[in-house]
C-alpha cells in the first residue's frame, strides 16, 4: 500500500513505504466529508467508515430534533471511531473516515489510534477484555479539513433531503470548530472545486499523486 510503482508495472524495492494511514476527512455539516472520503479510500485502497454510523440512536434523535450534541454526547462518539481506525491500522489497513473533528481535543483523542490504543481512554492501559492496547506506534494518523464560505456550506445543508443535520446547526459547528494548529498533522482543502478534483489536491499534498 501506498508504494511507488515503477514504470514496468512493479513495485519499486528502494521506495519508502510509510506504513499504514489513518485519514480523518474533517470540517463542518456540508463541506462534502463523506463524497471527499469515500473517493480519497478509493483511491488510496483503504477501509472506509461512514463517521456518522458511530453515533448512538440518541445522538442522532438529538441532532434530528434541531439541538446541537454537547461533549458528553461526543466522546463515546470519538471513541468508536478511533478504536476502529486502530483496528484497522493495527491490521496492517489504511483507513479513511468522514468525522466534523472540530475541536483540538476531539483530534488529539482520535490521534491516538496510531499508538494501538482501541478501547481504551489513553495509549498502553488496560482495555475492556483484560489485554494492553497501546505502547507501540502501529500507524499515523492524519487530518483532511475541508473548508469553504459559509453561503456555500449553508447552501449544501438545505439542498440535503433526509439528513438529520439541520441547516440552523451549522452556527453552532461555525463556533465550535478549531482549524488544525501549526504542529497538528494535516493540512485544510477548499471545497470549491468538484470533489475528483479536490481528492487530487489532497493525493497531491500527500505525495500520492504518482
Amino acid at each position: 500500500m501506498f508504494s511507488t510503482q515503477t514504470s514496468s508495472g512493479g513495485t519499486d524495492p528502494s521506495a519508502q513505504d510509510p506504513g499504514p494511514r489513518a485519514f480523518v476527512v474533517m470540517g463542518v455539516a456540508g463541506s462534502g466529508k463523506t463524497t471527499v472520503a469515500a473517493l480519497l479510500a478509493g483511491r488510496l485502497g483503504a477501509s472506509f467508515a461512514e463517521g456518522d454510523d458511530f453515533h448512538s440512536p440518541a445522538n442522532v434523535a438529538k441532532m434530528a430534533a434541531g439541538h446541537p450534541l454537547d461533549d458528553d454526547d461526543r466522546w463515546p462518539w470519538l471513541q468508536g471511531i478511533r478504536d476502529w481506525f486502530a483496528k484497522e491500522l493495527a491490521a496492517g489497513r489504511s483507513a479513511v473516515v468522514p468525522c466534523s473533528a472540530l475541536r483540538r481535543s476531539y483530534r488529539d483523542l482520535l490521534e491516538t489510534a496510531g499508538n494501538g490504543s482501541a478501547g481504551t481512554g489513553s495509549a498502553g492501559t488496560a482495555s475492556a477484555d483484560g489485554g494492553t492496547t497501546g505502547g507501540g506506534a502501529i500507524g499515523t494518523v492524519q487530518f483532511v479539513h475541508l473548508t469553504g464560505s459559509y453561503e456555500l456550506l449553508r447552501t449544501r445543508i438545505q439542498g440535503r433531503a433526509g439528513h438529520f443535520m439541520k441547516p440552523e446547526m451549522l452556527d453552532s459547528q461555525l463556533a465550535a470548530l478549531e482549524p488544525l494548529a501549526d504542529d497538528e498533522p494535516g493540512f485544510a482543502v477548499d471545497i470549491t472545486p468538484r470533489p475528483e478534483q479536490i481528492v487530487d489536491e489532497i493525493l497531491h499534498r500527500l505525495g500520492e499523486d504518482h
